[in-house]
């Protein structure tokens, strides 16, 4: 599946950080922590610079 977004011209990596900036922008660092599996120090840093803190 990755190689056929690739040839449709879709960056995963750029869209998987798009989506995290604006799942971390919308939700609680908790809440973005837990429904990622990750831990709450790094939500804080991604909602940290979603936010452009």
């Amino acid at each position: 599946m990755g190689e056929r977004l690739r040839k449709l011209g879709i960056r995963l990596a750029k869209a998987r950080s798009t989506t995290l900036f604006q799942l971390a922008a919308e939700l609680p660092a908790a809440v973005f922590a837990r429904a990622l599996g990750i831990n709450i120090t790094v939500a804080d840093k991604w909602q940290r610079a979603a936010a452009g803190d």
